[in-house]
């Protein structure tokens, strides 16, 4: 199996989310290294007390650039937001593709959207319509199962089938598109579950961490 594993450098924190409290002694944590890929790097930086997290650099999906880099970046991205950690971040797309935010619509939103004419408005509708659970999933004995609110609907996902399982696990991080089950791959993509990022299918969804309401209302 080979994933996405490229290491970003560094990331700035502090111990909460708001800006005027980030500004009292002892909540800046400095630039803190990522050592390693990106699983599990959220939950390190929530363990050492990151409540506000920046990125360094832009998470760039546009052509020619670095695929790796972009799916590392995604998945902090989506990683924090699971733990409802405010992410400071930017997105630049091609300029043509202008309908990709709504695939990333559960993640927290960016403080800028760049390449697509429509931006600003994207960006907008994005901020207005981000909430927490929007599109996660759940793994349960034997089934896994998505719930998936980007389009506006409840739109649900659900498989007992274990190459699905293994897919998922495979996706998480980013996969090589070829390494991951042909049908399970198909299934996802035509549920807008997977984003081919290069020559990399990753994982959309989050399993959430903190849950902002009743589960039986998500």
């Amino acid at each position: 199996m080979m994933t996405a594993t490229l290491t970003a450098p560094t990331v700035l924190a502090w111990r909460d989310y708001d800006p005027a409290a980030c500004e009292l002694p002892g909540m800046f944590l400095g630039e803190v290294p990522l050592p390693g890929p990106a699983r599990d790097q959220a939950a390190r930086l929530w363990e050492l007390g990151a409540r506000r997290v920046r990125l360094p650099a832009p998470v760039d999906l546009s052509t020619g650039a670095d695929s790796a880099a972009a799916v590392y970046g995604l998945s902090l991205v989506r990683d924090l937001t699971a733990r409802a950690v405010m992410v400071e971040w930017e997105l630049r797309l091609d300029s043509g593709e202008g309908k990709t935010w709504r695939r990333l619509s559960h993640l927290q939103p960016p403080a800028a959207l760049h390449g697509p004419a429509d931006a600003g408005e994207s960006l907008r509708s994005w901020q207005r319509g981000h909430y927490l659970c929007k599109c996660l999933w759940r793994k349960g004995p034997g089934f896994l199962q998505i719930r998936d609110r980007r389009w506006g609907e409840l739109r649900r996902f659900t498989a007992d089938e274990p190459e699905y399982d293994t897919a998922v696990r495979l996706l998480d991080y980013g996969a090589l598109a070829g390494t991951v089950d042909h049908t399970a791959l198909a299934d996802f993509r035509s549920e807008h579950l997977v984003l081919d990022v290069g020559p990399y299918a990753w994982w959309l969804p989050y399993r959430v961490s903190r849950w902002l309401q009743q589960s039986i209302a998500i």
